[in-house]
């Protein structure tokens, strides 16, 4: 082939490649426009149909260097958070908003003017897991207008159980803050908060509800007497709880510290898991942790509350880390694949500017945790939160975590944290 013929086919070969790089800009600025067609900057409210109930929310869109920007908002005891979602793509009439950290997404289309129509769709579930939702452009109250009588009061402590179609109870204890019809609080529970949640009373009917993007939830109860509740709780496509809960400011749970603990004999846990650092394995005896005082979060990139806390750590870890204390987060993700959990916890640590180690340690599952840490005797929820001393024995496990959303409990569980670190720093 002579040199003519070559630079031809090399002319013919760029111009191909430009113009496969101008499709895909041209692809890229037309998804880009669909998806801000949809999406009407300014406040939204949505609703997941499930179980024959409506699980409300509140989402805003904003425009964010010239590109859609959906936020989740969730209101609570401690004001509210706002879940940033900046991934949003479309094709065809559609646009698909991933959410948040999760491996999750609402898919969407226009449904008339300001208006939506689509799935809320879980890709890391074991089955197919979509549940329909509809969208509102405009302010607009979760659970409609004012009520017609009076709303009942609810604020105070409660004393819960929560009762499954297994027939297994639970306790917990519920936190209600009110103004006027207007209710915000959360549920404590031994595994940990069920964080944000807001609603109304209406007459002598109490309803709650919240969406993180992973998690929807819905509450309901009526009164059966003067500091009484009865009701049932909705979670996601399929997930049914009864609850009753009794006015009792004086209710609490378990002791945290006290739920998970270490098999008789045994003093120190031993591992070794591989780094989200491709390459790299973690253990506790790696040189960079001896002598120091070390931190293990279980914890997973699904897990809402394993987030709330990771929010507390990452900067803690960057304010403290040089006083001679480390934390690893080991990560129990939906699947067992490396190459599936790493990327998930990556992303984790990147969204959260995470400093400290990460490590994939199994699937988010009990029986994992028991396999993968056998000194362990008792493993109950995510986050766990192991406390290890400068000699490398296990002091103190504690068991969930309450979030911000939890008001005052917040301060108390951070608290709890900071004296523990600074009683094994002195030692």
């Amino acid at each position: 082939m002579n040199n003519a013929v070559l630079a031809l086919l090399a002319g013919a070969a760029l111009s191909l490649a430009g113009c496969q790089a101008n499709s895909t800009k041209t692809e890229a600025a037309a998804g880009s426009a669909s998806a801000a067609a949809l999406l009407t900057p300014g406040p939204w409210r949505g609703a997941l149909a499930t179980q024959g109930q409506e699980i409300p929310f509140s989402f805003e869109v904003k425009t964010e260097a010239g590109q859609p920007v959906v936020y989740l908002v969730n209101k609570g005891l401690n004001g509210e958070e706002r879940l940033r979602c900046p991934e949003i793509t479309a094709a065809g009439d559609s646009a698909t908003i991933r959410l948040h950290v999760f491996d999750a997404a609402l898919v969407v289309r226009a449904d008339g003017a300001g208006k939506l129509k689509g799935n809320w769709v879980k890709y890391d579930a074991k089955g197919p897991y979509r549940v329909p939702l509809t969208a509102t452009a405009g302010a607009q109250p979760l659970f409609g207008g004012p009520s017609a009588g009076q709303a009942q009061a609810f604020a105070g402590k409660w004393a819960v159980e929560f009762t499954g179609d297994d027939g297994q109870p639970y306790p917990a204890v519920g936190i209600f803050q009110q103004s006027g019809p207007s209710v915000v609080g959360t549920f404590l529970t031994t595994t940990g908060d069920y964080r944000y949640l807001a609603g109304q009373a209406s007459g002598d009917q109490l309803k709650l509800s919240t969406f993180d993007g992973n998690h929807g939830y819905f509450y309901v109860a009526t009164r059966t007497g003067p500091a009484q509740l009865k009701g049932n709780f909705y979670s996601g496509k399929s997930g049914h709880e009864t609850w009753t809960a009794v006015l009792d400011p004086k209710a609490k749970l378990p002791d945290a510290d006290a739920l998970t603990s270490l098999k008789k004999g045994e003093t120190r846990l031993s591992f070794k898991f591989p780094s989200v650092a491709q390459g790299g394995s973690i253990s506790p005896t790696d040189a960079k942790y001896r002598g120091k005082v070390l931190v293990l979060q279980l914890m997973g990139s699904w897990c809402p509350n394993c987030l709330d806390e990771t929010t507390f750590l990452a900067p803690w870890y960057e304010k403290n880390k040089q006083r001679g204390v480390e934390i690893i987060g080991l990560g129990y993700e939906r699947s067992a694949a490396y190459d599936k959990a790493a990327p998930r916890l990556r992303k984790l640590q990147d969204r959260y500017r995470i400093g400290y180690d990460l490590a994939v340690a199994g699937v988010s599952n009990k029986d994992s945790v028991a396999k993968s840490l056998p000194q362990l005797a008792t493993f109950l929820a995510f986050p766990t939160t192991v406390f290890i001393d400068k000699k490398g024995a296990v002091r103190k496990i504690h068991t969930g975590f309450s979030g911000p959303g939890t008001g005052k409990y917040y301060a108390e569980e951070t608290a709890a944290f900071n004296q523990e670190i600074d009683k094994l720093l002195k030692e």
